[in-house]
């Protein structure tokens, strides 16, 4: 399945995704549906922006013309952390998944880390216990620490497990 940077005309296909997302698996992201859908079309264009030098790109896995999962990658802006950037909004719709798919759109994403000049690791998170976890490992990911308490899903708190990812290993 392709997979390939998200442009800017698909910024409709991107949001719906992201927003089925964020309701199906409220657990798995640090943001809510109701926040990002509050959000302008103006803030989701900027993820896709084109500019090389773009702070946030987005790779997405796309089958007869739709988009059935994504990805994104922040770069850190700080001169100290400018060798950071951070794996964020990791989606397959269901009945896409199981075919290798996210592992497909993670590995994009790692490419396109690794073509920023000086970017030498990737971090994410992800909630503990999430299938997701074993993904980012096949790919190269490692855990360096749990986080206690990170989100508050209503009246229930969960920990979300870091991960690095060292592209020069």
């Amino acid at each position: 399945m392709p997979v390939q940077r998200v442009t800017p005309p698909l910024v409709d296909a991107y949001r719906e995704l992201m927003l089925e997302a964020y309701v199906a698996h409220p657990d798995a992201f640090t943001s809510s549906a109701a926040e990002r859908a509050a959000l302008p079309l103006s803030w989701w264009q900027a993820r896709l922006a084109q500019d090389p030098a773009s702070p946030e790109i987005v790779f997405g896995a796309i089958e007869d013309g739709a988009l059935v999962g994504a990805a994104g990658l922040s770069f850190e802006p700080r001169e100290k952390a400018r060798h950071k950037a951070h794996l964020f909004g990791m989606y397959v719709r269901p009945a896409w998944r199981g075919r290798g798919i996210g592992r497909q759109i993670v590995l994009a994403a790692l490419d396109g880390a690794r073509a920023r000049p000086g970017v030498r690791l990737v971090q994410l998170t992800v909630t503990d216990g999430n299938a997701a976890e074993a993904v980012y490992a096949r790919c190269g990911f490692v855990r360096f620490g749990l986080e206690p308490l990170a989100i508050a899903v209503g009246d229930i708190l969960l920990a979300k497990v870091h991960m690095w990812c060292d592209l020069n290993p």
